[in-house]
């Protein structure tokens, strides 16, 4: 992981809450403004990124998560657009999704072609994880067909659905520079024995799990991705399917510490709680608003927090 300088920016209580609150009120004239203000103050923080060990690649720490990406209506497209265009602008790249998340692969595939940066993105994808899997390498050429790519970054079995007939087709694909990168997910901790086993037996370049400071159920996946030297996407870093962990924080004015790490709201200090995590490479939020992108994004410059700094937010959001 690249050491940024011990620098703090000045301080601002500006919340995630207030910025959409603002945005709404403002109208689209400072949505449009939005990401030179916000993109501006973030780009003044060194960019923080973590190694894929199977290779040495770097990647930058926050993505987004995608699983909110399959729509049509004019408006929904628009900001979802925005935030591909901008991602990497904000100095993000990987992109997650899922044949599972609706029509969201073909949706990101049409915009990312319009937008022309797939060079820019690292695209990630997962396998089928409902009814048959398709016959020999059609399920990754339906994959690249969808996002309209010639390659994918990286292809996951999601939730080991057919994990035995997939391993050995991905490997081809791999070999064939179809993918770049394989991984295994899970969201459901009665999978991480699965998870554990594929660790041990299986060459996984990645893994995905749920994980935040409130569920920490993948805590000895994490050790052992560690151990075993596999790449980790953290997927619901901010709460998701159990709630959002924002909503706990809404009306607490953030701490003066969070300075000390660089984070001006309650966003960025839990994704850089979870980033700071030795085993994760990178975080996944969903994110569907450019002003959350921007929040987001924040949180992938400046400062982490070591082990004991872990612990002090760890106590205070027991106080919460």
């Amino acid at each position: 992981m690249s050491t940024p300088p011990m620098t703090t920016p000045p301080m601002t209580t500006l919340s995630r809450r207030a910025i959409v609150r603002g945005g709404m009120a403002a109208g689209v004239g400072l949505a449009l403004a939005a990401p030179l203000a916000l993109g501006a103050a973030a780009a003044a923080l060194p960019l923080i990124t973590k190694t894929i060990p199977s290779t040495g690649e770097k990647l930058p720490v926050v993505g987004i998560g995608t699983n909110q990406f399959s729509v049509t209506a004019p408006d929904e497209i628009a900001a979802r657009r925005e935030v591909l265009e901008h991602l990497p602008q904000l100095g993000g790249k990987v992109v997650d999704t899922a044949w599972g998340y609706g029509d969201s692969e073909a949706v990101i595939g049409n915009l990312v072609k319009e937008i022309g940066n797939r060079d820019k993105l690292f695209l990630a994808t997962k396998t089928p994880m409902r009814g048959d899997i398709p016959p020999g390498s059609a399920v990754v050429d339906q994959a690249l067909t969808r996002m309209q790519t010639t390659h994918l970054d990286l292809l996951q079995i999601h939730n080991f659905h057919g994990i035995d007939e997939l391993f050995p087709l991905l490997t081809e694909a791999k070999q064939a520079k179809k993918i770049r990168y394989i991984g295994a997910t899970t969201s459901s901790s009665d999978q991480h024995s699965l998870l554990l086993e594929a660790l041990r037996n299986r060459k996984l370049d990645f893994i995905q799990v749920d994980y935040s400071i409130e569920d920490q159920d993948a805590e000895q996946v994490l050790q052992a991705a560690h151990e075993k030297g596999v790449a980790v996407l953290v997927n619901v870093p901010l709460g998701g399917r159990r709630g959002s962990l924002l909503t706990k924080v809404k009306d607490k004015p953030l701490p003066g510490w969070a300075a000390e790490i660089d984070s001006t709201s309650w966003a960025q200090v839990l994704l850089k709680y979870t980033i700071a995590h030795p085993a994760v490479t990178a975080v996944i939020p969903g994110t569907t608003k450019l002003t959350h992108l921007e929040d987001n994004q924040a949180a992938g410059r400046g400062r982490l927090p070591d082990a004991a700094f872990r612990k002090k937010i760890e106590a205070y959001w027991a106080t919460v």
